[in-house]
């Protein structure tokens, strides 16, 4: 599992020509339109794109249901990558708390997206800044040998 991580990638991080950036209105609606956008950005061929695309959605869904973009504010979905890896990071409006990647019982309804992220991600964290919240994660495809079957 990784362990959120607070390096320098938030403030290093500036959006190059060839990255896809969004900003969607905080509606439950607009979660289908962020998992999209990544996955136009992508291509259905491209090694990580079930991760990423499932892993997006937790993020935008976190964003409109735990933050104040989902109370008449908006959520920002950026993304960066290249064949081998991808990095993803999820813009909302803020809340009281910082992230938490609480663990749930088996018959909870809902909690189990940080988990998810700290699970399938290479690496992730979040930094809290003027009233919003960034959570990001990337995800490094894994080179196999050559002549290994999968």
């Amino acid at each position: 599992m990784a362990p959120p991580d607070t390096q320098q990638v938030i403030e290093d991080y500036r959006p190059g020509p060839n990255d896809h950036v969004v900003r969607l209105p905080g509606k439950p609606s607009q979660v289908s339109r962020a998992r999209a956008l990544v996955a136009s950005a992508l291509g259905r061929d491209h090694p990580l794109y079930d991760d990423v695309v499932l892993l997006t959605s937790e993020l935008a869904t976190n964003a409109v249901l735990h933050s104040r973009s989902g109370a008449g504010g908006s959520f920002t979905v950026s993304l960066a990558s290249s064949r081998g890896a991808v990095r993803v990071f999820v813009t909302d409006s803020g809340s009281d708390r910082p992230p938490c990647v609480c663990r749930t019982g088996a018959q909870d309804t809902s909690g189990r997206g940080l988990p998810l992220i700290e699970a399938l991600s290479h690496r992730w964290g979040f930094t809290r800044q003027q009233g919003s919240t960034t959570v990001w994660f990337e995800l490094v495809g894994e080179r196999l040998p050559a002549g290994l079957a999968v």
